[in-house]
């Protein structure tokens, strides 16, 4: 009996000091013998989602210019060290076009060379101080295009949209509003009415262009009378604007009723005193916001007007450095933000500002008339799919011309802009076909009052 206990007692012992010891030939005698990959198995490598992806650096940044919808639109290109692999962003500085071509071909070229396309942060971060003093409009734009690159480049390293990699959607599409004008009452209710019809919920409702620029063709007044001023300078008459446009939005409630969301663009161009008590009358028409009452050197009004109404403010489109927003957000004095994004630096600051808006309850509303890209607007589709402060979009239709330069341009259905699931920004450029459309130098914003003082936008 005890031989026996202690026959028993040695095997356990051998079996605890095979064990202990770890040992291949112990293990297979234990296990009854596995196979070479079934005991890899145990080795636990290190899965493929773990393991990363091998840098990836630039090799060339570049400006592709065109002009296939009459706007000069600015293109940065953003080449890697992957064949094939490259980055498209938005740095349309539409006015000033040309100016932005040596930002990005010359400086930003030489500034990214080298440098690893996953470092997003670092790049903006660096880029936007190595010039010394903070970015103007000229550096902003080339930057954005490059935020804009990098951000389309991490999206089809990854395989999946950009707006994957900003937290997944919160929504299935994205609302926009289109821009309703005409000369009259008559032709801005006839052209309301086209736009209802496509399935527009929300529309912008202007008497000519701008401040009811252009109205009056015949007219001559004082300055040019003079020879005051360039030839093709423009006239507003702010006294006639400032009356109109409460009539154009009674003209517009009386015929359409209150189911249809309406805005309007002040585009800056009145004294902010005139500002607060035009939009004091616009309130019984409750118009969905009043775009940019005052001009950015006349920021320290919106107090005064918050105090005097309750009509929905939005502004931001002419701010150009990110830190322009914070105050006035935090302060809440306005309820949505117009961004340019190819002007404020691309999505890294955009998506900043727009989850600042979160904790202040402000909406996003982003620029994004002709002279945002398609690419652009991809950026902003993008970020608009995502965030949940998400107000509104401003609404871009393209060309045939447009669509045959930038395959996957946006496009509308039923009042919204649909949303490209392709990796990336979900859209590319035919430099053959952009090539077919240069773009010029001429800008038009000269506008005047009567007697030749010029108007700010």
């Amino acid at each position: 009996m005890e031989s026996k206990n202690n026959a028993t007692l040695a095997s356990r012992r051998d079996m605890l000091k095979m064990l202990g010891m770890g040992s291949a030939t112990g293990m297979f005698g234990l296990l009854g013998g596995l196979s070479t990959t079934k005991a890899n198995a145990w080795n636990r490598e290190t899965p493929q989602y773990a393991r990363g992806a091998a840098p990836v650096t630039i090799t060339k940044v570049r400006a592709i210019t065109t002009a296939p919808g009459g706007n000069n639109l600015v293109i940065v290109k953003v080449e890697t060290s992957e064949p094939g692999l490259y980055g498209l962003g938005c740095a349309t500085y539409t006015q000033r076009a040309a100016v932005v071509i040596p930002a990005i071909d010359t400086y930003l070229n030489e500034f990214c060379q080298g440098r690893d396309v996953d470092n997003i942060e670092d790049m903006w971060q660096s880029a936007y101080v190595s010039s010394y003093w903070r970015n103007g409009p000229v550096l902003n734009n080339a930057l954005s295009g490059l935020d804009q690159a990098l951000w389309d480049i991490k999206g089809k390293r990854a395989n999946v949209p950009v707006h994957q990699l900003l937290g997944g959607k919160t929504r299935f599409a994205i609302d926009t509003y289109a821009h309703a004008s005409g000369r009259d009452f008559e032709e801005i209710c006839e052209s309301v009415a086209r736009y209802i019809e496509r399935g527009f919920r929300h529309i912008r409702i202007q008497q000519g262009g701008y401040g009811g620029v252009g109205l009056n063709k015949d007219f001559v007044p004082d300055f040019q009378k003079a020879g005051y001023g360039k030839l093709g300078d423009e006239f507003m008459d702010q006294r006639t604007y400032l009356k109109n446009v409460p009539k154009m939005f009674e003209a517009v409630r009386k015929r359409f009723g209150e189911d249809i969301e309406l805005l309007h663009d002040v585009h800056e161009r009145v004294e902010p005193i005139d500002a607060i008590n035009m939009i004091k009358r616009l309130e019984e028409y409750r118009p969905f916001f009043i775009e940019d009452p005052f001009s950015p050197e006349n920021m320290g009004w919106f107090k005064k007007l918050r105090v005097a109404t309750t009509v929905p403010l939005a502004m931001g489109e002419l701010f150009n450095n990110i830190n322009e927003f914070r105050d006035y957000m935090a302060d809440q004095l306005f309820d949505f933000i117009r961004i340019h994004i190819s002007q404020i630096g691309g999505i890294t600051p955009a998506m900043k500002v727009a989850r600042l808006g979160e904790w202040f309850n402000v909406r996003t509303a982003w620029h994004g008339p002709g002279d945002t890209s398609p690419v652009g607007h991809a950026a902003n589709n993008n970020i608009n799919i995502a965030v949940w402060n998400f107000g509104i979009q401003e609404s871009q239709f393209f060309n045939e011309r447009v669509h045959e330069v930038f395959p996957g341009t946006p496009t509308i259905e039923n009042g919204y802009f649909k949303v490209n699931e392709t990796p990336g920004l979900g859209i590319d450029i035919n430099e053959k076909e952009a090539a077919k459309y240069p773009i010029g130098t001429r800008s038009k914003w000269t506008i005047r009052k009567y007697d030749g003082t010029i108007i700010r936008p």
